[in-house]
């Protein structure tokens, strides 16, 4: 129960909660503090938007350019297919569904917000699409002059931008998603899109079973075994990640879970399931995908242009490939793209952070059954191609 109350989505559920009560009764002298506040925690967080994308980023990078094998490019390849076929299925559900969910988009019957009475600007360091292209270059660079120094640099970077987003960014989310929500709810709009927050967090939920399905079925159709003799042992491992919301978390239970099927090489199954905890993420990426653009519906009256939709989510397969094994991590390291992209303004960003963070555990889930799938293909991809199977602990190529 300890647990339950402690984590990260029952507290943001807790901040939504208690802003939507707040913003019911609340008068217009205490909304002046309210969206004071909203301000001040809006500027924090989004300074600290380039230095997460960066720090997460590029660090990654350097870590997947030290192995060339084979084996790793194969598996690097279908993780980034699994994501934008992923993002690509819930873009076309979302053009199909979407527009049939009635979400209001009139402001007509909504009160204003006060103006902001004490306005604190936080510039960032660099704007958001800077920081993307600056962090693939320097990842990138880092490999090829094999810059060991660097690489360290990075690697402490990351430590110290992860130790900001424990101890800043994750801490103030809670406060700034409730006053968000409080000046929803004040303005009158909430009670019109709450119904469509749940809606879509179902038909997500059910977007993650068929490309499931999908996925099990290509990689069992490509190795010549039942894709069942998998699947049938991730049950642990889908409830371990639906409580940890980690794929880092689950490893040790998934790497057990695989290692029961009869289908998997044992060495594919040491080399893939810990590398697609970290790079195989199609359940966050389809999640992301539908509420983007619905919530681009909700607060702007649209969804994005389709070639705008095609560029995120070829974008999207790339960065969540680099994406920290965190809570959330997936939307914390492509928040760049939501808003230089897609053109998202702060509300649209809460919003996004919100009601990824409520369902963030069954997109896990999602992924690191997943990732069981693509061990499979592993499988039959070494098969295929002659390689042989090593038995002893060591290098297993």
């Amino acid at each position: 129960m300890r647990k339950i109350v402690t984590s990260l989505p029952f507290i943001l559920l807790m901040g939504v909660v208690a802003g939507l009560l707040l913003g019911l009764v609340s008068n217009e002298a205490v909304m002046n503090v309210v969206v004071t506040v909203k301000h001040v925690l809006s500027q924090i967080i989004m300074f600290c938007v380039p230095l997460i994308i960066i720090g997460f980023i590029a660090p990654s990078i350097t870590k997947l350019g030290s192995n060339v094998s084979r084996i790793l490019g194969v598996a690097v390849t279908i993780a980034y297919l699994s994501s934008i076929g992923a993002a690509f299925f819930s873009t076309a559900s979302g053009y199909a569904i979407i527009p049939n969910l009635s979400i209001a988009t009139s402001a007509s019957d909504l009160r204003e917000l006060p103006q902001v009475i004490f306005e604190l600007n936080i510039p960032q360091i660099m704007p958001v699409m800077s920081a993307l292209v600056l962090s693939i270059m320097l990842g990138l660079a880092a490999v090829f002059t094999k810059a060991q120094t660097i690489i360290k640099v990075l690697d402490e970077f990351q430590r110290i931008v992860l130790a900001v987003v424990t101890k800043v960014v994750i801490p103030l989310l809670p406060f700034y998603i409730a006053t968000t929500f409080w000046c929803l709810a004040y303005e009158g709009s909430i009670t019109q899109q709450l119904p469509v927050f749940l809606a879509v967090i179902v038909i997500v939920m059910v977007g993650h079973f068929i490309w499931l399905a999908l996925l099990y079925g290509i990689a069992g159709a490509y190795s010549g075994s039942s894709p069942l003799q998998v699947l049938r042992h991730y049950g642990p491992a889908y409830l371990t990640a639906v409580g940890t919301m980690s794929s880092a978390a689950t490893l040790a239970v998934a790497l057990q879970c695989a290692n029961k099927s009869s289908v998997l090489r044992k060495d594919m199954v040491s080399f893939g399931i810990p590398l697609f905890a970290n790079i195989h993420l199609c359940g966050s990426v389809l999640t992301e995908v539908f509420f983007c653009m619905t919530i681009s519906q909700m607060l702007y009256g649209a969804m994005p242009e389709l070639p705008v939709m095609i560029l995120f989510c070829l974008l999207l397969g790339i960065f969540a490939i680099g994406a920290p094994g965190v809570p959330g991590g997936t939307v914390m390291a492509s928040l760049g793209l939501v808003t230089g992209v897609l053109g998202f303004d702060a509300t649209g960003t809460a919003l996004i952070l919100t009601i990824f963070a409520l369902q963030d555990s069954f997109g896990t889930a999602c992924n690191v059954t997943g990732d069981g799938a693509l061990t499979l293909f592993l499988t039959g991809y070494a098969r295929k191609k002659g390689i042989d199977e090593v038995r002893e602990s060591g290098n297993i190529f």
